[in-house]
């Protein structure tokens, strides 16, 4: 005689963007999304936590040495913007 295992329903509400995208994706790999998300709560079961790095984002580098130069060259985020326009104009004349 079979087992019947119970089911339990989770209900999560998106942004429908997000869920186009995400059933967009999970059909490309072949899977339908509840089928993915099942695989994802499996996986984080076997991890005994998320299945993936959650972290604050880190900048490498040569953006944190960006971010110092900022400061020295430009007065206010305007005047940053407004270079970035005018050579953003001139790449486009060439």
């Amino acid at each position: 005689m079979a087992t019947r295992t119970h089911s339990a329903l989770i209900q999560v509400r998106l942004d429908e963007s997000v869920k186009r995208e995400a059933d967009a994706l999970f059909a490309d790999l072949g899977l339908d999304t509840p089928t993915a998300i099942r695989i994802f709560l499996n996986q984080a079961i076997r991890h005994e936590g998320m299945p993936f790095e959650v972290a604050k984002p880190r900048p490498n580098a040569e953006t944190l040495n960006g971010m110092k130069i900022l400061p020295e060259r430009y007065g206010s985020f305007r005047e940053l913007r407004d270079e970035a326009e005018l050579r953003a104009e001139e790449a486009d004349e060439i």
